[in-house]
């Protein structure tokens, strides 16, 4: 999803305890007819979703799917992130988010740790279980200004209409090891120490979410 690493995380942790708003560089067209079908509440900013040949998905698909897309561009909310299972795991190439703490503080960490997050594609290649896309987003990392252009498969688990897991595939790919490990499990234990979650719904409106 995003370079964190333990230079970086040390590099910026002055900077990530601040709220802070992201500039979009561009923002995907929004097809109005699947906006009020899909956001039901949640506000769902993603609904343009672009699928494959042959590939079509279901009402509750495209919530899910709308709700990934936004939390990838560092758009998250407390109503979205309950379309998660409370024991739901976030895994990249760096990460293994474990459990509604762990996750939440990955998604919100988007808005404290990038200036701009801009998406330049996405396309739903299958609608079963996983829901699996092709993306490829551009981040640049607040303070440093340092730009990176990630391709990522992401395959998202679900059962009963809740999200039980997205996988983040770097080029398709997630690395074994210790040392991946070891990268994984300091970002999952440092970084909800350093990000705040908004505690209610007020607080996250606050923050523009």
């Amino acid at each position: 999803m995003r370079p964190f690493t333990a230079r970086y995380i040390q590099q910026t942790a002055n900077i990530l305890s601040r709220p802070a708003s992201l500039q979009f560089a561009r923002t995907q067209p929004l097809n109005q007819t699947q906006t009020a079908a899909m956001s039901s509440g949640l506000n769902i900013e993603n609904t343009n979703i672009k699928t494959a040949p042959g590939v079509s998905l279901e009402g509750d698909q495209k919530t899910l799917v709308g709700s990934v897309l936004d939390l990838f561009a560092g758009r998250p909310s407390l109503e979205k992130l309950q379309l998660w299972k409370d024991d739901g795991v976030f895994e990249d190439p760096i990460t293994i988010a474990q459990g509604r703490k762990q996750y939440e503080a990955q998604w919100y960490g988007l808005q404290s740790a990038f200036s701009e997050i801009e998406r330049l594609s996405h396309e739903v290649t299958s609608s079963g279980n996983p829901i699996s896309m092709n993306m490829k987003t551009r981040y640049v990392v607040k303070g440093i200004g340092k730009e990176q252009t990630i391709s990522s498969v992401v395959n998202i688990f679900h059962e009963g209409g809740k999200i039980t897991k997205v996988e983040d595939k770097w080029d398709g790919k997630l690395p074994d090891g210790a040392i991946a490990n070891a990268f994984r499990n300091l970002n999952s234990v440092t970084v909800p120490k350093i990000i705040s979650v908004p505690k209610n719904k007020e607080e996250d409106a606050a923050r523009g979410n």
